[in-house]
């Protein structure tokens, strides 16, 4: 049973998450068992090397996990993130599919994959989510 009644509903509750949004993050899908959120990038998401910056895509990873995860059960938190980065971006757009992979008594797992919209990997992690109450 999800804890949000819509998408419209999840959105107001993850504008609190003012880091994320106020970085471009945005919510696009919300089901019963995941997440999509997307961000469009600009010069501010850019490395001293002009790549996209790692912690704007674990940015990305941690907003598709919360959205997914406090659906599923909130208030959830992420207890531990494994992450790899996978290539670099050529691409405009960010895309993280957070999916549950288990949704046990007081924690759960999500694996969120990211690509961009060319369609490269990008990064994939698995987030350890504790349950808060």
């Amino acid at each position: 049973m999800a804890t949000f009644s819509s998408i419209e509903e999840a959105r107001a509750y993850f504008e609190q998450d003012r880091f994320a949004t106020e970085n471009g993050v945005f919510l696009s899908e919300l089901s019963g068992d995941g997440a999509v959120c997307t961000l469009t990038l600009s010069g501010r998401h850019r490395n001293a090397e002009g790549g996209v910056m790692g912690g704007a895509v674990f940015t990305l990873i941690d907003l598709a996990f919360a959205a997914a995860a406090n659906n599923a059960h909130r208030p959830t938190v992420a207890q531990q993130v494994s992450m790899n980065f996978l290539s670099g971006s050529r691409g405009s757009v960010l895309t993280a599919k957070a999916r549950c992979r288990k949704d046990g008594k007081t924690s759960c797992v999500y694996q969120v994959d990211v690509s961009d919209d060319l369609g490269r990997d990008i990064a994939q992690a698995v987030v350890t989510g504790f349950k808060i109450t």
